[in-house]
């Protein structure tokens, strides 16, 4: 879908791609903010009187978990959905609107299909950040993080651009998977220094 939110693409259904991606990134943040807030407001009352360093501790058994899934240590797999956005919205709506249903729902994490437990490992941390404004400010992060996919896309113009840019995603496939293992373990350390700290 994403490989579908280009300037080439947009220029093809007679929409700007500025305007487009500009509503996705809206939507993305707008979308984590919302999910962030949510799961804070679910968490306060479970947080009940846990100190700071108890909720990091319960952070860092969540990344673990989150971690050994994304592994596949006995066979463990991320659930979620196993939906992805309705690409039909394509021919159907303006750029700013489809920009920005694409955005919320990927900025959320948990509408479309989920790859990595890092999405969970969020909510979790926005759920044990004791306030809605400090949740909603992490799932604003992710959000915002999620929308930077679209940058890559940002300079294809022809389709001969596209195979190359899908090309070279494909080949740091790996990497990118060994660096966002690396990312999980580093919050895992963190939550574990901070919470005996």
């Amino acid at each position: 879908m994403l490989g579908s939110i280009t300037p080439l693409g947009e220029r093809s259904r007679g929409m700007r791609w500025t305007v487009t991606a500009t509503a996705f990134a809206i939507g993305a943040a707008a979308g984590g903010s919302l999910l962030g807030a949510a799961a804070a407001a679910a968490g306060r009352p479970a947080l009940g009187g846990l100190t700071s360093g108890w909720a990091l501790a319960a952070l860092a058994g969540a990344t673990g978990v989150g971690l050994a899934v994304d592994l596949g240590l006995g066979g463990m797999r991320v659930p979620g959905p196993r939906r992805q956005v309705d690409e039909r919205w394509l021919r159907r709506y303006r750029g700013w609107v489809y920009g920005l249903g694409f955005g919320f729902q990927l900025g959320a994490g948990v509408l479309t299909i989920v790859t990595t437990s890092t999405v969970y490992v969020t909510l979790a941390a926005a759920a044990l950040s004791g306030s809605i404004a400090a949740g909603s400010m992490v799932g604003a992060v992710f959000g915002i993080a999620r929308a930077l996919t679209l940058i890559p896309a940002g300079r294809i113009q022809t389709p001969a651009a596209v195979v190359a840019v899908d090309g070279t995603l494909r080949r740091h496939e790996a990497a990118a998977r060994r660096l966002a293992l690396a990312a999980t373990g580093g919050v895992l350390v963190a939550a574990l220094v901070l919470a005996v700290s």
